[in-house]
């Protein structure tokens, strides 16, 4: 028979436990809670200064954390964060979820092709999934809208994109150390 001390002392351990996996949890989902509140507020459309600094923040978000922890953004949620951000920004529903699951394809492709996975790798095969990401939207927007998407203001925000990328990389890369994540390199 356990002792009345003995008793509280298991409960608060247990307690203990409990409030470690509880924050622990959260800080695995708050890139996908991040992603969401990025879809949901417009951030790249409002995110313009001097006519041509523009960068796809989803873009980095998605590609970084497919690559690195797949478990954290499921592709399900990748897809309906596109969908999101489409009903949004009043695109043809779809748009965003094609590019957006396009750079996690091309991120999942490079996480089981690379032995392993460096800032340089990473960025190298991040061009790829920026330019074939925006030339589906721009495809699908120029194909099936009366949207005229200018090819200068694309072009400025894939510079951007591809210039911001090892800068996340490396906040994101503190981030993953700080709460111990498991990585999948």
């Amino acid at each position: 028979m356990l002792s009345l001390e003995s008793l509280q002392i298991w409960r608060q351990c247990k307690m203990a436990i409990n409030v470690k996996t509880l924050r622990e949890g959260f800080l695995r989902v708050l890139p996908l809670f991040l992603l969401i509140y990025i879809c949901i507020s417009e951030f790249h459309t409002q995110f313009y200064y001097w006519n041509i600094f523009s960068f796809n923040f989803q873009f980095i978000l998605i590609y970084y954390w497919i690559l690195r922890d797949p478990s954290i953004l499921g592709y399900g949620f990748v897809f309906l964060c596109g969908a999101i951000n489409d009903v949004v920004l009043s695109l043809p529903l779809g748009t965003s979820s094609l590019s957006y699951l396009f750079v996690a394809l091309v991120a999942a492709y490079v996480r089981n092709a690379t032995v392993r996975s460096s800032l340089f790798t990473d960025w190298f095969t991040f061009v790829i999934a920026i330019f074939i990401g925006n030339f589906i939207t721009y495809f699908l927007l120029k194909r099936f809208t009366l949207m005229k998407p200018e090819y200068v203001t694309m072009f400025y925000n894939s510079l951007f994109t591809f210039i911001l990328y090892p800068a996340f990389w490396g906040v994101f890369e503190l981030y993953r150390r700080i709460i111990n994540l498991k990585t999948y390199d």
